[in-house]
């Protein structure tokens, strides 16, 4: 293949080789092959160089090397791709931040919701001061003023004393927010109604009474705080109730009475870029196929789609893997053939069935038509129409006949000759011998060799005859062709007539019809017995990965 920057010079390289191809055909066969040859070296010498670009010819066996325009477009996908999975991964995290939030704030894992046994994972930043806003979500007062509180009693007690007078003010005062906290139950609005829940259970636990608010107020006592360090108990409020009490939260609510999410401002720039690159991809395709309407082009990236939309987001799983795996950064390959050979045979199997059933259902109800006289009628004059001047049914039998007559049948001269032998043998004894010379030996043996000469004589004479029949038959001959045809549409016209006429047509349908039946039900039973999806994966995981190799059973 040429490669040339100038088209110009192909109209000199093409006359030079046809005046070398008449010049070497007026020397000769050897000269014409040197003549082409140093012609067609003077016509690459003259494609070597060209002025302004090298113009080579490529062998075959040399690949295109990618242009810088290629490789541009080949890096602005793989660019569009990472960017692509960037944006998913932002979306799960968008999508699941409210209900993981108490997992964000504490940055604490629960394996086993059950369990309260926690791992940390303190490496974690706090990203709730800053995601928080774009959900709209701020602290909820009333927990907000519970926490406060506590922290003021804190400082109270650092500088005063747990059992100042302040300080067992502020304590009062904390048993009185325990027991609004309670009754109002804040946590309902933010969806966490547990929360309180737990919070009650480890006060009880803690108190060792029934009743949350007088587990608070003995928490909180003079009398429990005389006998305890009131530094446990610090770090038991600290680490235990206040935590649950900061996972509360208050969403406000738009305009239209949802909740506030302002996250369609960080993929509205990645929606507009996906956008760019929809139509760039448009664009290219009408440049390389300019037949195409502009529909069409867009249409051809349906599957970006979810790409585009504000709602149903995680569906833009399906428009990244499809771009990581063109833009060859992932290899979805073998995923793909394992997904698509179950979802195979799990179809394949139904299928089938569903065409065995409907197949037999339409034979059986062919069977039970009380046209089937007609519909045979119709079997003769469609024989007799011709299509497009040949007769395909009388072409068949012209090719059939004469081939059993002349090849099949000769092969079958001994099972003949021993079956008509046998017949003519059973006849004499029936009819010529008397009863007692039937058991003499060399009765028995005459007549033996009498019959096999006699049926030998026969089959000959009828092989000979077939031999003759066939090689006449061979030949095109249209009034045989019309006869054969009027034979057959004989044929078929008084097998209607007879079915109408007689009993004979309505007990076939009754014995055909339940054939077909049984032979649904036994091949819908084989089919179920063979295994399911799993059995027939094996077999071809077996097939397809085996390392034996199949011995050959020809000659060596």
């Amino acid at each position: 293949m040429l490669r040339c920057g100038d088209v110009t010079l192909l109209p000199l390289f093409c006359r030079r080789l046809i005046v070398g191809v008449i010049v070497s055909l007026r020397v000769g066969q050897c000269g014409s092959k040197v003549m082409i040859a140093q012609d067609r070296r003077d016509g690459l010498q003259l494609l070597a160089w060209d002025s302004e670009k090298q113009l080579m010819v490529r062998p075959r066996w040399q690949a295109l090397q990618a242009t810088s325009k290629g490789r541009f477009w080949k890096r602005w996908d793989q660019g569009l791709a990472l960017i692509a999975a960037a944006n998913l991964a932002w979306v799960l995290f968008d999508v699941t931040y409210v209900p993981l939030r108490n997992f964000w704030l504490q940055r604490t894992l629960y394996p086993l919701p059950s369990v309260s046994l926690g791992i940390p994972v303190p490496w974690l930043p706090d990203i709730t001061p800053i995601y928080d806003p774009v959900k709209g979500i701020a602290p909820h007062r009333d927990t907000t003023a519970y926490i406060s509180h506590f922290r003021a009693l804190e400082r109270l007690a650092n500088v005063q004393g747990i059992n100042s007078t302040a300080a067992r003010q502020h304590r009062l005062e904390m048993v009185v927010r325990n027991s609004q906290l309670i009754d109002e139950n804040p946590f309902v609005g933010s969806g966490n109604a547990g929360t309180l829940e737990k919070l009650k259970n480890r006060l009880r636990a803690r108190a060792g009474l029934d009743s949350p608010k007088q587990a608070a107020a003995h928490l909180l006592g003079d009398t429990y705080l005389s006998a305890h360090d009131w530094e446990q108990e610090r770090a038991f409020w600290n680490q235990r109730i206040l935590p649950l009490a900061a996972t509360n939260y208050w969403r406000g609510i738009n305009d239209s009475g949802q909740p506030i999410d302002h996250a369609w401002r960080i993929d509205t720039p990645f929606q507009i870029l996906f956008l760019i690159d929809i139509l760039l991809r448009a664009i290219r395709l009408k440049r390389r196929y300019p037949a195409i309407r502009w529909r069409d082009a867009l249409l051809r990236r349906w599957i970006d789609l979810p790409l585009l939309l504000p709602f149903w987001r995680l569906l833009r799983v399906i428009p990244v893997t499809e771009r990581l795996s063109n833009a060859q950064l992932i290899q979805l390959e073998p995923l793909r053939t394992v997904v698509s050979r179950g979802v195979v045979a799990v179809l394949a199997l139904e299928l089938f069935e569903v065409l065995t059933v409907r197949i037999l259902d339409a034979m059986q109800q062919l069977i039970r038509s009380p046209q089937l006289p007609k519909r045979i009628r119709n079997l003769r004059s469609h024989q007799s129409v011709d299509d497009n001047g040949e007769r395909e049914l009388a072409e068949l039998l012209r090719l059939w006949i004469p081939l059993l007559l002349t090849q099949v049948s000769p092969g079958m001269r001994p099972q003949l000759v021993a079956l008509f032998s046998h017949a003519l043998q059973r006849s004499l004894n029936d009819v010529m011998l008397p009863t007692a010379l039937r058991d003499l030996a060399p009765v028995q043996k005459a007549e033996n060799e009498f019959s096999r000469q006699l049926a030998a004589g026969m089959v000959d004479g009828l092989l000979g005859l077939s031999r003759s029949a066939g090689d006449r038959l061979g030949k095109r001959d249209i009034e045989l062709e019309d006869l054969s045809i009027d034979v057959l549409d004989r044929f078929w016209e008084e097998l209607a007539r007879t079915l109408e006429q007689g009993p004979v047509l309505d007990r076939s349908q009754e014995l055909v019809t339940t054939f077909l039946e049984e032979l649904k039900r036994s091949s819908i039973r084989q089919l179920r017995d063979q295994g399911g999806v799993t059995e027939l994966i094996t077999e071809l995981d077996g097939l397809s990965f085996s390392d034996q190799t199949p011995r050959s059973t020809g000659p060596a």
